[in-house]
């Protein structure tokens, strides 16, 4: 039998055409990626959450020498987010990153843990949580789930 998968998301030539509250995300995962230690790849990532109280949290990617042993932002904020607060549910995550190991004009798409850990939190919250790609020239793509990031994620099919 063939199916058909379609993915929906939302294409802008920049953030800036976000509202506000979407902008500040933006704002605030850009302000985070100047924390990345990335002394190797030199490619700072900064990714922040909205909770549904309004509360935006923030991370950024972390390496080590030991590769594989850093972590990527989104995983970085997301862990955070469900240590610190188990019970607040994201409405929003925004990835934003700078560095030549991506074009300028390439959106920055996160990697397949991070997908996986962002569906499972998904999951978990029982709730859609958005996610906002901007690329370093600011075009930007909002999706309204994870799962249209993952359609096939381990454990769902």
């Amino acid at each position: 039998m063939d199916r058909l998968l379609t993915i929906q998301f939302r294409e802008l030539e920049s953030w800036k055409l976000l509202d506000v509250t979407d902008q500040e995300l933006v704002v605030k995962a850009y302000a985070i990626s100047q924390n990345a230690y990335a002394p190797y790849s030199a490619f700072h990532v900064g990714a922040s959450v909205r909770l549904q109280n309004g509360e935006i949290l923030t991370g950024s990617n972390q390496e080590n020498i030991a590769y594989p042993s850093g972590l990527c932002a989104e995983r970085v904020v997301l862990f955070y987010t469900g240590s610190q607060f188990p019970n607040s549910k994201i409405e929003t995550i925004c990835v934003v990153a700078k560095g030549d190991l991506l074009p300028y004009d390439k959106i920055l798409s996160p990697c397949g843990a991070c997908r996986q850990v962002m569906l499972e939190t998904e999951i978990r919250q029982t709730n859609a949580m958005r996610v906002i790609l901007v690329s370093q020239n600011e075009k930007t793509l909002v999706f309204n789930n994870v799962k249209d990031l993952l359609p096939f994620a381990f454990g769902t099919i």
